[in-house]
């Protein structure tokens, strides 16, 4: 394990991002993966990668997470991230989907038990497990080790490589380290 933030929140997003790009050049993993919901966290984390070789991708809420038709990063902070270089993802969030209607309805998804059981660990590793997931599906970054960046609320304060795979192959992903989460979530 490498760094505990002592407490969890957007104030670690700097530090997060940093200690994803100090493993970025240490370990020669080329494929980087940053949640960002406003873009805010993913502006920052292409101005860091900018001009490092790195595929940066950043992953969106889907469209109509909060409120129907609408997305909550602007087309302009989509155009600045990849006006940097990185490529931006929208697509449907895999531990929210056709589950989250049926647990509306029953109180239960077997979707739900997955993202529960990860956030034993915190929420931005199942952020982490779940934009790796994501990216793979989108056919944005390959099934190997990845970088991912992902926080509790805004901003990031969890960093992991992750042995990304596909949805459908949800068990054969890693988590293969943790880099940096928040102590006490």
């Amino acid at each position: 394990m490498g760094v505990y933030f002592a407490k969890a929140g957007k104030e670690n997003t700097q530090a997060a991002l940093e200690i994803a790009k100090k493993a970025f050049e240490e370990r020669g993993i080329k494929h980087v993966v940053v949640a960002s919901t406003f873009g805010d966290t993913g502006l920052l984390a292409a101005e860091l990668f900018k001009d490092t070789g790195a595929n940066l991708v950043v992953v969106t809420h889907n469209v109509g997470f909060r409120e129907p038709g609408k997305l909550e990063m602007t087309p302009e902070t989509r155009a600045k991230i990849e006006s940097l270089g990185a490529r931006v993802y929208t697509g449907t969030m895999v531990f929210r989907n056709i589950g989250t209607a049926i647990r509306e309805m029953l109180h239960y998804s077997q979707q739900d038990l997955i993202a529960n059981t990860l956030r034993l660990f915190g929420q931005g590793i199942k952020v982490c497990v779940e934009i790796a997931l994501m990216a793979c599906d989108a056919g944005l970054i390959p099934p190997e080790d990845v970088i991912t960046v992902a926080g509790t609320a805004r901003g990031a304060d969890t960093v992991a490589i992750i042995r990304a795979m596909p949805s459908n192959k949800l068990f054969s992903l890693k988590v293969r380290e943790i880099l940096a989460k928040p102590y006490d979530w």
